[in-house]
């Protein structure tokens, strides 16, 4: 078989109708192989003789898509220089689009000798075929005419969820499309999220992923799949074509673009949880099987006077080396990627202070941001960020820069805890429920930079939030040791499940209060997949490893009734401009009046004072907001307006009796939303009292259409 010189450029395996174009980078390779494989698995070795500032190049007439190949890769072995070539490894190339398949430790991935005297110094010298190949691909698709949703920010409701737990119970999906992307694209599925209201779906990693030895020994999964082995290659376990007695190769990626052509046919956007801080190839005991072997100092930020170890970030042993421009065009590359050919509308960056670290400091400015804000591509899409990881300095909620959003992890801990009774958080709850101006006003940023949410993927479904003090991870196999102890969860009386009436009624009015904290607040609510229809975990706060019906979604056991509140929550929201506004409150009188664009109220119906704020008792407080007074223009330049709206919330054990107010002109507030009660029908006079049963939410508006002049 000849090879011709190709060119360096696209990186990866590129089909032309010919033949394939093959460009791999590495700067302190000597020598790199391109290594084909047949059916059989026979291989044939071609030497890349090319080379154009460090990318290693070739072409072969003839190949097709379908054709599996890695590399072998040839240089130095000298762990404390940081160099971990090994020539008896066949790599995956970081830049494949589709890979033939799952690793296989037992045909081997390391490339020291396991269980030698000196770890990591002896080089193995037997055969290592355990890390999967690469797949050339044909790119043509269909799109059909697919355009993004583009819903703007804050407008957007974002469910988070898992490609597998959704579906893999699913009555109304067929069996062997349960756990997959055409699962998730069933149009049972897309109809619930559809009806749910939310605009956007936010995918936990889809990117192929590692399941760790340590877990496999346990009889255990990578089940969340942060622990990324391709950044190009869709993961083939979410993909029916891979099942079956003749697996399709490369399919998973006509399955993805179908699912999101089927979302955005919804009105859905697509979001992918990312994981650029780190790979599945561990520390200096880890797997080798394609960055660390192509060019180790290059893709790994290592100890710099011990470049035998990795900075480790993360808490998985490594960190991407983003200060390296190969490594930054890797990221880049594999964004656009997903956007301009697997179209996606946005990413949740996991862990993304460690993008911004320049040498120890996370630096705002560091070249990553740079890139990505004059990208014309990536700079128009949702960008969200998970603002903190394990290093010192590491926390930076509020500290990301414009175009950016944060998952806001202080708005999910002052709310945990104002729902649990704590007294004394008045002024904090403020903040979160308008968009947390304290955070994200200063710096050019708009309320929907904010993230708000309660419960994640990591930590306590909303059920379990009610329902456990403590976490119960007992299935993992660590002890109980793993997963948050924090949880500012509470039981309500009770340790788990149980048939008491009372407490489940409190239980069930506590979700709803914290669903309707998320979704009345300023600023991008994100639920939780499955809170909508009271998903339990049993009490496990880290199911990362539980690939079963601890993580799957319970579909023969819906919670109606919640389901039911939730839609109507997020209807509410969209019908009220005032609840989405794309601006701070200004907390000035709008023009003409003596009414602010927000108040606050006591229980007795007088505007709060600096002292009622730093009450530690206060419990309870009224929002008001002015109709009139959104600030925002709609299409035809006309001011928006809206209903005065009245929430009140109570945390308190006891019922109140809460004086509604004469704000804005409002002569009768007519109920809208009761936590307490879902047939609830009220219309009280302004200067009356309205009761708020202990720990709920009322939301009003007001009944006389004097409230929208």
């Amino acid at each position: 078989m000849h090879i011709l010189p190709g060119h360096p450029y696209p990186l990866g395996a590129t089909w032309d109708g010919q033949g394939v174009n093959f460009a791999i980078y590495s700067e302190n390779a000597h020598k790199i192989e391109l290594c084909l494989f047949d059916e059989k698995g026979k291989e044939t070795r071609l030497s890349l003789r090319e080379q154009t500032a460090f990318v290693w190049h070739g072409y072969v007439e003839g190949l097709q898509p379908g054709q599996r190949y890695g590399y072998r890769v040839y240089g130095d072995y000298d762990p404390d220089r940081g160099l971990r070539f090994n020539p008896n490894i066949v790599l995956l190339d970081p830049y494949a689009r589709a890979l033939s398949g799952t690793e296989d430790f037992h045909a081997g991935v390391f490339g020291y000798k396991l269980g030698a005297e000196n770890a990591d110094y002896e080089m193995e010298t037997k055969q290592q075929r355990g890390a999967p190949l690469g797949v050339v691909v044909d790119p043509h698709f269909d799109w059909e005419g697919d355009r993004p949703p583009n819903v703007p920010f804050h407008q957007s409701v974002i469910y988070e969820t898992h490609v597998k737990g959704l579906t893999m119970t699913h009555p109304r999906v067929p069996e062997h499309l349960r756990g997959t992307y055409a699962g998730l694209a069933n149009e049972h599925v897309v109809r619930h999220l559809k009806e749910l209201g939310i605009t956007a779906i936010e995918l936990m990693p889809v990117h192929a992923h590692l399941d760790d030895p340590f877990l496999l020994d346990k009889g255990l999964t990578n089940y969340w799949g942060y622990s990324t082995l391709s950044y190009f290659a869709p993961e083939v376990r979410y993909s029916a074509a891979h099942k079956g007695k003749k697996p399709q190769i490369a399919g998973e990626i006509h399955e993805f673009k179908q699912m999101v052509k089927a979302l955005h046919r919804a009105g859905i956007e697509v979001i992918l949880d990312v994981v650029y801080n780190h790979t599945a190839e561990g520390n200096h005991l880890g797997p080798t099987l394609s960055f660390k072997g192509i060019d180790n100092p290059t893709y790994y930020r290592l100890v710099d006077d011990q470049a035998r170890f990795y900075f480790d970030y993360t808490g998985t042993g490594n960190s991407l080396n983003v200060r390296h421009p190969q490594t930054l065009q890797l990221i880049m590359d594999s964004l656009r990627y997903w956007v301009t050919e697997m179209h996606v509308d946005g990413f949740r960056f996991d862990l993304a202070s460690t993008l911004a670290r320049g040498l120890h400091e996370v630096d705002q400015l560091s070249s990553f941001f740079t890139i990505i804000h004059q990208d014309p591509i990536l700079s128009q899409v949702k960008l969200i960020a998970e603002p903190w990881d394990i290093g010192e300095g590491g926390y930076q909620v509020g500290n990301f820069p414009v175009k950016w959003a944060e998952w806001n992890g202080i708005y999910r801990d002052s709310m945990r805890a104002f729902w649990k009774g704590e007294g004394g958080l008045a002024a904090d709850l403020g903040y979160r429920m308008t968009g947390s101006s304290d955070l994200y006003q200063n710096d050019g940023r708009k309320p929907y930079a904010s993230i708000n949410f309660i419960t994640a993927h990591d930590g306590f479904t909303l059920r379990d939030l009610v329902s456990y003090n403590d976490k119960h991870n007992e299935e993992n196999q660590e002890g109980n040791q793993d997963g948050h102890n924090d949880n500012r969860s509470w039981n309500c009386g009770v340790e788990g499940p149980t048939d008491d009436p009372e407490v489940n009624a409190l239980r069930a009015r506590q979700q709803r209060n914290m669903l309707a904290t998320i979704l009345l607040s300023q600023g991008t609510p994100m639920i939780l997949g499955g809170d909508e229809i009271g998903r339990t975990q049993g009490g496990n706060n880290n199911a990362y490893c539980q690939d079963n019906e601890i993580s799957w979604y319970d579909w023969e056991n819906v919670d109606e009734a919640l389901l039911n509140f939730t839609q109507r929550l997020i209807r509410i929201r969209r019908e009220h401009p005032a609840l989405h506004r794309r601006k701070f409150f200004s907390g000035r009188p709008i023009r003409g009046t003596d009414v602010r664009d927000i108040m606050w109220v006591r229980h007795d119906g007088e505007e709060m004072t600096d002292e009622d704020w730093k009450n530690p008792v206060t419990q309870s407080l009224g929002m008001f907001l002015a109709g009139n007074g959104v600030g925002d223009l709609d299409e035809l330049g006309n001011p928006v307006r809206d209903d005065h709206l009245l929430l009140l919330l109570s945390s308190s054990h006891e019922d109140l009796e809460f004086t509604l107010p004469d704000f804005g002109g409002c002569d009768t507030w007519e109920l809208l939303l009761d936590t307490s009660d879902d047939a609830a029908q009220e219309a009280v006079a302004a200067g009356m009292q309205a009761n708020l049963v202990a720990r709920s939410v009322k939301l009003f508006r007001c009944a006389n259409i004097a409230s929208r002049d």
